[in-house]
């Protein structure tokens, strides 16, 4: 690593270091980095300080320690990297109902289109089983909201799952965390109004999207298919608000 020794900001300034250099392809994914004492010298910084950047950049999953081997660059996207993301996110998102559905529908519209290029037709079938499930909640004479919330998850984590990329299928479940109480809401809403029917047949056509790989079907229907309180309170469809 050629670096160039640094002052004002220290951490920082080595961590953006690193960045760049793996940006740059001078570092790449299983590299061993130098030691502590190495890196000092040519930072031209205290150990301390190194040892800190190197815990920060070990936290995010850029880095993992291995003693009494080493330090290492990670291979490939690692579950630390998550929460800083998901951190950001939230932080950031204020009180913006609309920007999160819009995030929402952004986030699941992509998992559809992925498990449609993605998933065998064997696998997509296995989506019979948590749509069955969510078909008898549904069904019941006294309907349970956690019930059929708890299958309504339990579907479309199944969905994520057969993207078979496990990027998309993490931000998509960071998605879902984001969005949980208006989904329940909805769920809720939908129940009181005497719709559970209508819940159900939603995620039917979207099993029939994927069933037939209707990637169309993904853009003209699936904001049908995903059910938002109006001003007024009642339950509409996305397509609705437009």
């Amino acid at each position: 690593m050629d670096i160039q020794k640094i002052s004002n900001n220290a951490v920082q300034q080595i961590i953006d270091a690193f960045t760049q250099r793996l940006v740059e392809g001078q570092l790449r994914p299983g590299d061993q980095i130098p030691t502590e004492v190495e890196l000092a010298e040519r930072f031209g910084v205290a150990r301390n300080t190194v040892r800190e950047a190197i815990k920060i950049l070990a936290a995010m999953g850029v880095l993992e320690i291995r003693r009494p081997v080493g330090t290492f660059v990670c291979s490939g996207f690692t579950e630390p990297m998550i929460s800083p993301l998901l951190y950001g996110i939230i932080l950031g998102r204020g009180d913006s109902y609309d920007e999160l559905m819009d995030l929402r529908e952004i986030m699941e519209t992509g998992t559809m289109l992925t498990v449609i290029r993605n998933a065998t037709d064997e696998e997509i079938a296995t989506l019979k089983k948590p749509l069955s499930a969510l078909k008898s909640a549904c069904a019941r004479k006294r309907l349970s909201v956690d019930e059929v919330f708890e299958k309504d998850n339990a579907f479309h984590e199944a969905v994520m799952e057969l993207s078979h990329n496990r990027i998309v299928s993490q931000i998509a479940g960071i998605v879902r965390t984001m969005t949980h109480d208006m989904r329940m809401e909805s769920v809720k809403l939908m129940l009181n109004a005497g719709k559970s029917d209508e819940l159900y047949a939603a995620h039917e056509k979207l099993f029939r999207i994927l069933t037939e790989r209707d990637v169309n079907g993904v853009y003209s229907e699936i904001r049908e298919t995903y059910f938002v309180p109006d001003r007024s309170g009642n339950v509409v469809s996305l397509a609705s608000r437009d």
